[in-house]
Order: C-alpha cells, then sequence, then structure tokens
C-alpha cells in the first residue's frame, strides 16, 4: 500500500509540571491525521503551569521538540502551544441582531460576528487579561437554538453564542516568550481543558453534559462540556506530585522512592490483602526493617485523595455541574498523568456519585504506545485542534474565516501585538 502524501504538517507542545512533550503529525491528502513523531522529557523552569526559570523553560521545550523532530525526520519552525494554568477562565457569551422577520443574509452574520468582536476583545491596557480563543458555536433564531448556518433563514432576531477562554497577560507573555527563546513560532495557544476534550470527549458526551479531570503532577484541570461546547473551567493547585510528597513525608523517603513505591504498589482502593502484604521502602533492599505494609502505603493514598475529591466536589458545583442523586451531571471523564494510579476510577465513582471513565487520547497512525495514555490527552487535543482549525470572530472578515498556514500565521501575529499592546 503507497504511502499516504502528507497536505499539511502541525506541531504542538505541551507544556507541563513534570513533562515537557511535543508531537509533529500530519494530515494526509484523505483527511486522515498521522502521527510523523513525538518525544517528552522531564520538565524544568515550570512550576503548577507557570514559567518559574524562563532559560530552564526553553531549553526543555527545544530539547522535546527536537525530539518529536528526530523522530519525525523533519523540522519545524512553528508549534501550537497548550496552557494549562495561566488564569484560565472560559465563558459563553450571547450577542443578539435584530433583524425584522426578513431573510438573514451574510451581511448580517458578518455585523452580528463584529459586534461580538467589539464585545469580547480587551478595550486597552488597562485590560489584564488576553483571549486565547473567541470561537462562535452556535446561532439562535427567535429563541431557537442550535442553527449552524444562519443565512437565507428568516427571524425578527439572530443571536449568537461566542465561547470565549481567557487568561492572565503576564503569565502568557512568559510562556511565550520561552518559546520563543527556544527559537519556535508560537502558531496559536490553545486552553489545556479544550484540547483534552477534542481528543478524550465522544459527540454526544459533549452535547448531553460531561466533566473532565485532568489530574497533572501539581495541578488539577476541572472542565464541563455541555451543548457541544466547553462552558467552564477551573483550576485546583494540587496534583498527584501532592500526593507522593505525603508518601516521602509519612515515610521519610526521599521523592524519587515515594514515586515508585505509588506507581508499582499504590491503589487508590483499599483491599484485605493489603495488610498482609509488605512491600520496600526502597527497591534495592528486602530487609525487614525496610518493608512496610502495602495498607499503610494505600491509607495516604486514599487521605490525600478524599481532599481532593472535596475540592473538586467544589469546583464542580460553582461550574454549575450537579451531583448526587438528582445532579444535572451525567458522567466524569478522567485524565492526565495522575489518572493512571490504580483504582484511582473507582475512587472518583465512589466519591462523587457519577459514572467515570478514563480518558485516552483517540487512535491515530503512528501514535507510540507510550503517547497514547492518558498523561499525553492534551497533546494529541492539541494536534487536532490545529487541523480543525475552528473560526475565530478574531480574524480579518469575520464570517470568511481564513483557512491554512496563512491564516494561522495571521493569527499568531495578532496574539503576539496583542500581547505587546496591551501589556
Amino acid at each position: 500500500m503507497a504511502t499516504p502524501r502528507i497536505e499539511k504538517i502541525f506541531a504542538a507542545i505541551n507544556i507541563g509540571s513534570f513533562r515537557i512533550s511535543a508531537m509533529i503529525a500530519g494530515m494526509s491528502t484523505d483527511g486522515e491525521m498521522i502521527v510523523l513523531g513525538s518525544g517528552h522529557r522531564a520538565a524544568e523552569g515550570i512550576s503548577r503551569g507557570y514559567v518559574t526559570d524562563r532559560n530552564a523553560a526553553s531549553y526543555a521545550l527545544r530539547d522535546a521538540i527536537e525530539r518529536a523532530e528526530r523522530a519525525a525526520d523533519t523540522q519545524v519552525n512553528s508549534v501550537w502551544i497548550g496552557c494549562t494554568n495561566v488564569g484560565l477562565q472560559s465563558t459563553i457569551r450571547d450577542i443578539e441582531l435584530n433583524i425584522g422577520g426578513r431573510r438573514i443574509e451574510q451581511e448580517d452574520v458578518d455585523e452580528l460576528l463584529a459586534l461580538a468582536r467589539d464585545d469580547v476583545l480587551p478595550t486597552g491596557a488597562a485590560d489584564q487579561r488576553f483571549v486565547l480563543h473567541a470561537h462562535p458555536t452556535f446561532y439562535t433564531l427567535d429563541g431557537a437554538e442550535g442553527v449552524v448556518d444562519p443565512v437565507g433563514l428568516h427571524a425578527d432576531t439572530l443571536s449568537v453564542a461566542i465561547h470565549v477562554m481567557d487568561a492572565q497577560g503576564g503569565p502568557l507573555r512568559n510562556l511565550m516568550e520561552a518559546v520563543q527563546s527556544a527559537h519556535l513560532d508560537v502558531e496559536g495557544m490553545v486552553g489545556g481543558a479544550l484540547a483534552t476534550g477534542r481528543a478524550c470527549l465522544f459527540e454526544e458526551e459533549s452535547e448531553l453534559g460531561v466533566a473532565v479531570i485532568d489530574f497533572g503532577a501539581e495541578i488539577t484541570q476541572v472542565s464541563v462540556h455541555a451543548g457541544g461546547m466547553l462552558v467552564g473551567v477551573d483550576v485546583l493547585p494540587y496534583g498527584s506530585n501532592d500526593i507522593t510528597d505525603a508518601i516521602a513525608s509519612s515515610f521519610g523517603i526521599r521523592r524519587a522512592q515515594a514515586e515508585r513505591m505509588k506507581c508499582v504498589h499504590g491503589s487508590a482502593i483499599a483491599s484485605p490483602a493489603d495488610y498482609r502484604e509488605s512491600i520496600p521502602l526502597d527497591a534495592d533492599s528486602s530487609a525487614p526493617e525496610n518493608m512496610v505494609p502495602r495498607a499503610e502505603l494505600v491509607s495516604i493514598i486514599a487521605g490525600e485523595l478524599d481532599r481532593w475529591t472535596d475540592e473538586i466536589t467544589r469546583a464542580l458545583k460553582e461550574l454549575g455541574f450537579s451531583l448526587g442523586h438528582k445532579g444535572s451531571g451525567r458522567q466524569i471523564v478522567l485524565t492526565g498523568g495522575g489518572a493512571e494510579l490504580s483504582g484511582l476510577a473507582d475512587h472518583v465513582q465512589q466519591a462523587l456519585g457519577r459514572p467515570v471513565r478514563i480518558g485516552r487520547p483517540p487512535a491515530m497512525k503512528g501514535l507510540p504506545e507510550a503517547h497514547a495514555t492518558p498523561g499525553f490527552a492534551v497533546l494529541s487535543g492539541l494536534v487536532l485542534h490545529a487541523a480543525a482549525n475552528p473560526s475565530d470572530i478574531r480574524s480579518p472578515a469575520p464570517g470568511r474565516q481564513e483557512h491554512g498556514a496563512a491564516g494561522r500565521m495571521k493569527l499568531a501575529s495578532r496574539l503576539m501585538r496583542a500581547v505587546r499592546e496591551y501589556f
């Protein structure tokens, strides 16, 4: 079988607190996404999603993308970046235009999107937040929602729901400058919750209502999706590394030893056999004084997870995702590197009272098995988002979105110009 010809290439970097991962993927002529190369390395200069050492972060970014380039046997100059904790906020804004009962023309749609753009974009230097996405999701005609293309239809009023995700200007600029110091251009910035949803959710789930919990190393990103779009996001300053620290502190061992105990012997669910099983504190020694009951380890993990699920419950309620027997929330998808802890899905399901499944990257040709795990869901979602090229009301001509490399280069140029202007 002939090798599919690659029409477009997309490169993405997910900047996490535990690891920095990169992926280069191509869109074939028949529309199939093919992973050409991917790589990852330990994160440096990043703490809970914020840049704390630009030089160290830039070195790690450069190293990660070079690993992906070697695997793909190609070079890239620009990348899509995933943002997980730069003060992200997600809102839905409804913009309305009076039509007067006549047929809707393309000019009406352009005028409506122009009004939306004026409402969404920052007004000057006093605004300390920067818009990452401003996507028109659906139109409404006289209260009838879910209209994809209103041109040619009649209505008294036409309105559009705009999904807006914005971030704090300072941390965002630090992130962008770290990427540029790695000799890479920023092709686009994508909220981590948006990328996770694109990678892990089925279309029906997103329509009916679902919560996504991205359990990272130092932060947990909680998002709610409904009506086919992201409707809210919250970031908790707690991750799987906090469980590791609790283990290290309780047993008086190093973090590396505690991380190994968590990954090899840890579980979120206790069992009677835990009291009969002894595990080593140090993998290199099985001396009696080096052994502890597995039940002690599981108890530490469960205690930390109880506090974690309490915070998640609070975040979901604030986002309007109701839990319990009569709640409106239907399902929870658990992803991120922390989701690989044994028994975590069952623990979360018991604590929150909702069905829970583990979210993984979708099957893509060429995706290595090591990168098909929950910890790399955001990375896969970034290239899928880039390939989808969703319309954005910040484009020069509303209603006539530019596609391809030219459109993305102009978007990146506007992104950099706006950050310099406002901050």
